[in-house]
């Protein structure tokens, strides 16, 4: 097998230009190079792309995924350890999907929902070490307590709105809309809003959370899969993070 450039970053969804990038830092060198400068991609050079794209995703930077790979030099065990990680994320995931389903089916038919079903997938004290370590544990107590307190109907509407954010900044970025455009300030006004109605949030006292938060939270939301997982992945990530840095620095107006 051997794929031109175009025809692999085709294949990968990707851009030649970003392959050349790839070949210029020596992350991904082409397994041959043509007498008229056309770069030729073989089955290792594709196997090792997809390792590249794989450890993207996990929010890794190129300097990273390069040690990450030459380190794990055995491409088999590399990916099954990928894989791992990937079955996870889907089942968490496929659990989300399952009950918001069963949610929307339930309000449609005017039945009542059920509490049990409803979070399957959402658990939030998952992530309660990693709160503690971002935003100490008086951050993940205030919103701890403030989740437990909400009643079932409270807790389908704030689920509501947090999917219907996170459809429109999906919707918004493939789209393409311009991160300074008054549409995404709107959006990033509208996250700006949510995150200061939970209390734990640094600045929800005031209502609105701080600006070192908001373009903090940005910047974890690129390098984080599982959130970027909820904005239509890593370009819609990008485009939050971008859109909410353009908000904090063209001046909030709350």
């Amino acid at each position: 097998m051997r794929l031109s450039i175009n025809e692999t970053a085709r294949h990968a969804g990707t851009t030649s230009r970003t392959l050349r990038h790839y070949d210029h830092i020596g992350l991904l060198t082409p397994s041959h190079v043509g007498a008229n400068g056309y770069r030729y991609y073989d089955e290792a050079a594709l196997v090792r792309l997809q390792r590249i794209l794989l450890l993207r995703e996990l929010g890794l930077g190129l300097g990273s995924i390069a040690e990450v790979i030459d380190r794990e030099s055995d491409a088999p065990t590399a990916l099954r350890s990928h894989l791992t990680w990937l079955r996870r994320e889907h089942d968490r995931i496929a659990r989300q999907i399952a009950s918001v389903e069963d949610t929307i089916t339930s309000l449609e038919k005017g039945e009542s929902v059920m509490a049990e079903n409803m979070f399957d997938g959402f658990d939030h004290t998952q992530y309660k070490e990693e709160v503690e370590q971002r935003w100490g544990a008086s951050a993940y107590e205030r919103s701890d307590s403030w989740w437990r307190s909400m009643s079932d109907a409270e807790r389908t509407e704030w689920q509501k709105r947090v999917t219907d954010l996170s459809r429109d900044w999906a919707d918004a970025a493939q789209r393409r809309v311009d991160p300074a455009s008054d549409e995404a300030r709107a959006l990033a006004r509208r996250h700006a809003e949510w995150l200061g109605g939970i209390p734990g949030t640094p600045g929800s006292e005031q209502g609105r959370p701080t600006d070192e938060y908001l373009l903090g939270l940005g910047e974890m939301y690129v390098a984080d899969p599982r959130f970027a997982a909820n904005y239509g992945g890593q370009f819609g990530a990008e485009f939050v993070r971008d859109a909410l840095r353009a908000y904090v620095e063209g001046g909030r107006d709350e």
